[in-house]
């Protein structure tokens, strides 16, 4: 699954992103950790989860990705990171949640 692949390279980013806001912002940057891990472990737990459960999953996953988008506006509203040095990890979570999206609405035929 290509939006597992994606979500691990946002965590990577992320991860060093928040050790460069944790002197200034430890709690956020804990919220920044705990919102991207848990966007990836939602993700692989309702790629093998059936029926429901699945999609329950997915939209936790996809709610988690919104989450840390959230966290990253803040570290640009507070001024801990620039705007240049989120963008790419906004683009790549917009890509997760669009694709986390169509998985939650796939119409079975």
């Amino acid at each position: 699954m290509r939006i597992y692949q994606l979500a691990l390279e946002v965590v990577a980013s992320v991860y060093r992103l928040a050790a460069e806001v944790l002197p200034r912002d430890k709690d956020l940057a804990t919220q920044m950790r705990r919102a991207c891990a848990s966007m990836v472990l939602n993700l692989a737990e309702g790629m093998y989860s059936q029926g429901g459960r699945k999609v329950s999953r997915y939209f936790d996953s996809m709610g988690s990705a919104r989450e840390t988008m959230a966290c990253l506006h803040v570290c640009v509203a507070a001024r801990l990171l620039s705007q240049v040095r989120v963008d790419a990890d906004l683009e790549r979570l917009d890509r997760i949640i669009a694709g986390l999206y169509r998985l939650c609405h796939k119409r079975v035929v």
